[in-house]
């Protein structure tokens, strides 16, 4: 977890940091990572980074949490009736965000190969989607699954795009 000292970094210094971990992240994945060039391009002692982060897993963890808040739109509508149109919107909308940001890389990494070195609780993961009824919960993984072929595959976007669509109005006939 972020340590308070890099919260209280004064708004520049802290800004390098953050330019800095985008940098190293958005050009190599975790394992390959290097603490010696994000203190290097942020200007800061290798002493500071450890004030300020436990790791890089930590490091990559904050980064990767603020990318989200900024990018992802959120869970609208989840807890509601399921609607495939939410469902669409949410993820062109996700995407659009995503290809047309500095965090592009970041997140084509991420997806590719991050994702699978971090473990998140398994048990934590699947309480939190049992809440989701099976409609939603399948939506969901089709969402993430067509967020995968379109950034990999902008090519076939709009197929891929058609497909799903198509899937979620599958599921509303139910």
């Amino acid at each position: 977890m972020v340590k308070s000292t890099f919260n209280n970094l004064s708004p520049e210094k802290k800004k390098r940091v953050e330019q800095a971990l985008l940098d190293e992240f958005s050009h190599y994945p975790l394992s390959k990572a290097q603490v010696a060039r994000i203190v290097k391009e942020a200007q800061i002692a290798r002493g500071a980074f450890y004030k300020y982060f436990d790791d890089l897993t930590d490091a990559y963890n904050y980064l990767y949490q603020q990318v989200m808040k900024e990018v992802h739109l959120g869970y609208r509508n989840l807890l509601g009736e399921y609607d495939p149109d939410v469902f669409y919107q949410m993820t062109i909308d996700f995407i659009d965000q995503v290809e047309n940001s500095q965090y592009r890389e970041l997140i084509k990494l991420h997806l590719s190969e991050n994702e699978s070195e971090l473990q998140s609780d398994p048990k934590k993961m699947s309480e939190r989607l049992l809440k989701l009824d099976a409609c939603k919960w399948s939506a969901m993984v089709l969402t993430h699954e067509v967020i995968n072929l379109v950034l990999f595959d902008p090519k076939n976007r709009k197929q891929n795009l058609n497909r799903y669509r198509e899937s979620l109005e599958l599921l509303k006939g139910r």
